[in-house]
């Protein structure tokens, strides 16, 4: 596992090239669920995603050869834009493996970032790719089972930790659980009483399934929202949550596009689904522990169009 440390040295190599997002209180949100809200907004990120931090990380670790071979990632959207968008940052040609059920506006910035794309049928077979391409000699930046890419992404935790006023109740969605495990470090080091809440959607429930059967299983991704739908979580993010994190909570895929709803009227910001799971989550948080929690919420990425929000809604017959 990793330790505060490691998450420090991540912040200082990421210095400069990331974005300190803003920590702030939601008047919004704090009246919609009655209790403090303070947000951390990584959907101001570059690349619209927490997830420029942790690939940053890795990419800056890496030594000349690994960097000369050329890297690759597998990704549902946000991980493969990240990639995409900093190796070209830092002249490193990047190989991206998404499945086809991705979102077109990811794989358009992918394009555009100039990485190869390639698209297999589901996540299970861009997974099996991306393995077969490192065993070709590609540089594998995975997107969570990976200690520099999670300490990267615990940087999250680090500042919201050094930036937030009081809180007792933190969420952070779960894809593959590199986000979460980070976080959870960084918050629980920092803040010691702190609980960390994990989120996921029903349909992208591999935590869930990781601490129901003791350790990693295999899952079949069914949920819409595909940065959250990772086949497995990996032994080193389980470590971590199962160590780190209170509860990891399940929302349905209508909850969430409904919170995206909400986050954008009440919280003036515009979230993808894998952020709006938060909302739903937060009313169970608060069931369990009160009206005295004081929430903060990790709004990790907003790579979501109006045109798929629409679509989400008017399926869910959401107004």
């Amino acid at each position: 596992m990793i330790g505060i440390s490691d998450i420090e040295a991540a912040a200082e190599r990421i210095a400069g090239h990331v974005v300190r997002t803003p920590t702030v209180e939601s008047p919004g949100l704090s009246e919609l669920l009655g209790v403090a809200v303070t947000t951390k907004l990584e959907l101001l990120q570059r690349t619209g995603s927490f997830k420029a931090r942790g690939a940053t990380a890795k990419l800056l670790s890496l030594g000349a050869e690994e960097l000369a071979a050329g890297v690759v990632a597998v990704s549902g959207g946000n991980h493969g834009i990240a990639l995409a968008v900093m190796a070209a940052a830092l002249d490193v040609k990047a190989t991206v493996v998404m499945p086809r059920s991705a979102p077109a506006r990811s794989v358009a910035l992918v394009e555009a970032a100039g990485a190869s794309l390639r698209l297999t049928d589901d996540m299970p077979s861009a997974f099996a790719l991306v393995n077969r391409l490192r065993d070709e000699g590609l540089t594998l930046v995975h997107p969570f089972d990976d200690p520099v890419v999670i300490a990267g992404q615990g940087t999250v935790g680090l500042e919201f930790a050094d930036d937030a006023g009081e809180l007792t109740d933190v969420l952070v969605s779960i894809g593959g659980g590199g986000l979460i495990a980070g976080v959870a470090v960084a918050l629980r080091a920092r803040r010691p009483g702190i609980r960390v809440w994990g989120v996921e959607t029903e349909g992208a429930e591999a935590m869930s399934a990781a601490l129901t059967a003791g350790g990693p299983v295999p899952v079949v991704p069914s949920s819409i929202v595909t940065t959250l739908s990772a086949p497995a979580v990996s032994q080193l993010t389980y470590d971590h949550v199962s160590a780190l994190v209170t509860e990891v909570l399940t929302v349905s895929d209508q909850d969430a596009v409904r919170g995206c709803l909400d986050l954008a009227e009440h919280g003036k910001v515009w979230t993808e689904p894998a952020a709006g799971c938060l909302l739903p989550a937060a009313r169970q948080v608060l069931d369990r522990v009160g009206d005295g929690a004081r929430l903060g919420l990790v709004v990790c990425g907003g790579n979501a169009t109006a045109g798929e929000i629409t679509d989400w809604s008017e399926r869910f017959g959401l107004r």
